[in-house]
């Protein structure tokens, strides 16, 4: 056995391949926004799908203490994107955003689209994951973006 480090443990996590997701959520400081790629389905009865969310992000409490969020799966061609929302949270600029469920900011650009109320938060080491209920749900035929090895891709493999 290997023993290991943060550093070698991100590194063998990141030799799986994930989705590159956008979770949204209101803010009282306006819409908020966060990419992620530990998005995963929980239960189809009733509908429940999670995420995880950093304790040191800096949109932490707004994400802990927020009733809604939106999850939107993003296509290939939007790495630009993710990388937006992964650097600030509140750059919504120029995008066509929809009102959802609690306020919740609804992106135009995605392959999967669900709009969901939160049902559970559970303690997950330096990580809270949420788990939310799905109320409302959107899918496009669209390739979907990639993220493994830290980097972006797409089944295409470009």
């Amino acid at each position: 056995m290997q023993a290991m480090d943060q550093r070698e443990l991100r590194d063998t996590l990141g030799q799986f391949a994930t989705g590159v997701t956008i979770i949204t959520t209101s803010s009282s400081h306006g819409p908020l926004g966060i990419t992620v790629n530990s998005f995963a389905s929980v239960s189809l009865d009733p509908p429940l799908v999670l995420w995880s969310l950093a304790k040191d992000s800096d949109r932490f409490d707004a994400f802990d203490e927020t009733d809604h969020f939106g999850i939107h799966v993003l296509p290939a061609h939007d790495r630009k994107l993710a990388m937006r929302f992964a650097a600030c949270g509140n750059d919504f600029s120029g995008l066509e955003v929809e009102d959802g469920a609690g306020g919740t900011p609804l992106l135009p650009s995605y392959c999967a689209r669900f709009e969901c109320r939160v049902s559970g938060r559970h303690p997950g080491g330096d990580h809270v994951i949420l788990v939310g209920e799905v109320l409302r749900i959107w899918r496009q035929r669209v390739e979907p973006l990639v993220f493994q090895g830290g980097r972006f891709g797409s089944f295409a493999g470009d």
